[in-house]
This record gives C-alpha cells, structure tokens and sequence, in this order.
C-alpha cells in the first residue's frame, strides 16, 4: 500500500509544468523572467524582528486562560541592540449577548492591546471552523497578532520585520494594520497560495531561479525572496523592499541558511516551553483555593485520558 501511494504522490509531483501560473486574490499571474537580484546594502540601517508565542495554561470549554509573549531584536548590521519583550495572561469566557455567544477577553498583565478589540462572535467567519462555532481558545491567536502588530508599530527602527504575513486575518486587525510604519514588512516562512496545475509558488520558482540572492514581484506588495545563494527555502516577502539587503546580511547562520538570524531569535525567545506550560499551570491549579476551577478541567479532558492510554 505505501508504494502505491508513494507512486501516486510522485506523479503528481512529476506533472507539475515550468510553464504555469500563480493564482492570487483571485486572478492568475504569468510567470517570467521576473527575478531581480539583490543589491548590496547602502549605509548602516536597524532593523526590527518581532515574532510572538503562546500556550494554554487552561482551557475548557466555556472559558480559556492563554499566556502570550511577545519579543523584539533590534540590530544594526550584527550588532544587538536595543530588545524588547511583552507578556500577558488573557482570560477569554463564553458570554451570551443579544441572543449571540460572544468570546469576551480580560488581560492581566502588558496591556499591549485593548480588550475591546477582542470582543468576537464563536460564529465569526474569520475564527470558526467549517460549520461549527469556533472554540474559546481561539481568541488567543488574536489578541497574539494583535500584539505582535502593536509591539512593531511602537519600536523605532528604519525597518521592522515580521513573522507571517501583512493581510488581515481577524476583525480590528485594520486597526493595528494602520499603526505600522512605511518601514514595516513580512516573511512568510510557509505559503498558502498555489499555481494553476497545484503547486507550490516557492517551490516551482526555486527551480526556475538564477543563482545568488533574488526577488520575484507577484503583485502589489507581494513578492518572494530567497536570501542566501545556498539557501533551500524561498520564502513569501511583503511589504517594504529596500530591506531585503539587509535581510541577506542577516541570513547567514547555518542553522537555517537563508532566514534571518532576528527572526530565530525572536522566535526563541518568544516561545512559551512545554516546561514552562507545565509550570504555569501548576502555580493556577495547585492553590487549594482554585480547586473547582479544577472540576471544570476533569470535565473536558476526556481527550487527554485516551491520549494517555497510548
């Protein structure tokens, strides 16, 4: 049975044309001779990295406490900076209102964001998934993007980097959208568009790239990038171009060869730790005055229990 579907994945992957098309925002893109080399940076500029992470510290049906940071590296060519770090608890809770259930959000802690803005129907297209109302923990992922958003829009820097991408995503994200920078852009590191025969942008353009370091318009703001001539990743950029030499400079580790250092690092020093998830949640759920809180845990883990049975 694996052969056979390995037979059939590759040749799917072998009909993949060179001569096809990109669909975006509805429309399909021609592909062409559109690679464009990266020139060497002019002068010293700094540059921002931001990326944020999260956890569940509890989480029920009817209500979810999340525990998100967010950090930011600045550097001027190799050099550290200034460093920036924000973090909060987010209470979310199920609220009926006006015979709708709402998610409605408390935040304990860096007030990088307004509650208000969290405020959002379990129905709302942007967060549910498929027919059914969306799970309370899902405003988590917001108020993240919120404050990633907010953090950049707030650090003085010629440019600011961010993990992900530049569209909106969630109601009120515009908000936080209009406060950045002209200096502000995105990587993505995976990509959700497609070429018309079904393949993937990045991985189609990087066999038809030229040596070195490249970019390749697609539209508007939107184009993709690969940053070290031995990198194997092309990654979706957005925004501001006059950055991507100083990307080059900053995508040389042998880690991951070809994505910025900031960007790891951000992402380190982000990232809430199974441990330190462990730890959260303990220092809640072993106080003997938060012992019913604990009933309503023992209500929704029939997941966990099956999980730990294998």
């Amino acid at each position: 049975m694996i052969e056979q579907i390995s037979k059939e994945i590759k040749e799917v992957l072998n009909s993949f044309s060179s001569e096809d098309k990109i669909i975006f925002n509805g429309r399909t893109i021609e592909l062409n001779n559109g690679f464009k080399g990266i020139n060497d940076k002019e002068g010293e500029k700094t540059v921002a990295f931001v990326d944020g992470g999260q956890t569940e510290v509890i989480s029920t049906g009817n209500f979810c406490l999340s525990f998100i940071r967010i950090f930011a590296q600045v550097f001027k060519g190799q050099e550290k900076l200034n460093s920036y770090k924000k973090e909060f608890y987010l209470f979310t809770r199920a609220k009926w209102i006006e015979g709708e259930l709402f998610y409605q959000s408390k935040i304990y802690g860096d007030r990088a964001i307004d509650e208000k803005d969290l405020l959002i129907s379990s129905n709302d297209i942007t967060i549910k998934k498929g027919v059914e109302r969306a799970s309370v923990s899902k405003v988590a992922n917001i108020a993240r993007r919120f404050a990633e958003l907010s953090l950049g829009s707030s650090i003085e820097a010629n440019f600011i980097v961010l993990d992900g991408t530049l569209e909106k995503s969630y109601r009120n994200e515009e908000k936080y959208l209009g406060k950045l920078s002209a200096g502000v852009c995105a990587l993505a590191k995976s990509c959700s568009l497609f070429t018309v025969s079904g393949n993937n942008p990045m991985i189609l353009l990087n066999k038809l790239c030229p040596p070195g370091c490249w970019s390749y318009f697609v539209d508007n703001k939107t184009s993709f990038v690969k940053l070290h001539p031995l990198a194997k990743h092309v990654f979706r950029f957005e925004g501001n171009l006059e950055v991507l030499p100083y990307l080059v400079e900053n995508s040389r580790d042998a880690v991951f060869l070809g994505y910025p250092y900031g960007l790891m690092l951000a992402d380190r020093f982000a990232r809430v730790s199974n441990a330190e998830k462990s730890s959260l949640k303990a220092s809640f759920l072993l106080r003997a005055e938060n012992k019913e809180i604990g009933k309503y845990l023992s209500s929704s883990n029939a997941h966990d229990i099956l999980d730990n049975l294998g």
